[in-house]
């Protein structure tokens, strides 16, 4: 029998959810109803890397999956236990949480 949990979207914080997918934690969907989807843009890219949140590595944007909810990407943590994120619509519109970004720790 699997071990695996079901696992559940985090709770939002304006506008983007995480859920690991894997019992490590290193596999994650991100999903994403901020305020760029209400501009009725046609892609929305994530922006993330790994590492410290002043320190970004390996950055690259991500075309993202319109679904019913959202915006979705699943995406691996490749590098450490710390992914950086925040949203663009590839047309210099950009959601970075007021400047904050968003973040996903793995714990343990």
């Amino acid at each position: 029998m699997s071990s695996i949990k079901p696992y559940t979207y985090s709770h939002s914080i304006q506008g983007a959810q995480v859920k690991p997918l894997t019992e490590d934690g290193k596999q994650v969907s991100i999903l994403y109803n901020g305020p760029l989807t209400r501009s009725n843009a046609g892609q929305i890219f994530l922006h993330c890397g790994f590492g410290d949140k002043n320190s970004w590595t390996e950055i690259i944007d991500h075309p993202m999956e319109q679904v019913n909810s959202g915006w979705e990407k699943t995406i691996r943590v490749e590098k450490g236990k710390h992914l950086n994120f925040f949203f663009n619509d590839g047309w210099d519109n950009w959601d970075n949480n007021n400047g904050t970004n968003w973040a996903y720790r793995i714990s343990g």
